[in-house]
């Protein structure tokens, strides 16, 4: 298979994979990726899940708040329902500040 027809094929996987991503829920989307994870543990074991969850989630999150807010911090931390000083903690913590 040429290169480019690789690149094409994985081009349309990804397409196809986000247009059905956009019909499910934020919740079956997140279970979709777990139960994925599992599956690729094949028998492993797994450690601090919820650790692991949270880092992957936080920074894309806060991330996409801030700009849809335009990077109005005030705005992000309202919207994110968290005090400006955590909101700021965190945005320092994954390298998102100022």
């Amino acid at each position: 298979m040429s290169e480019a027809l690789r690149v094409d094929s994985v081009i349309t996987t990804i397409t196809e994979s986000k247009a059905e991503a956009s019909s499910q829920t934020l919740r079956e989307c997140v279970k979709d990726a777990i139960d994925c994870y599992f599956q690729q543990l094949d028998g492993h074991p797994a450690g601090d899940l919820y650790k692991m969850v949270m880092d992957e989630v936080e920074e894309p999150l806060f991330r996409s708040v801030l700009e849809y807010t335009g990077g109005n911090q005030s705005k992000a931390s309202e919207l994110l329902g968290i005090n400006r000083g955590t909101l700021r903690k965190k945005l320092k913590l994954y390298g998102l500040h100022d």
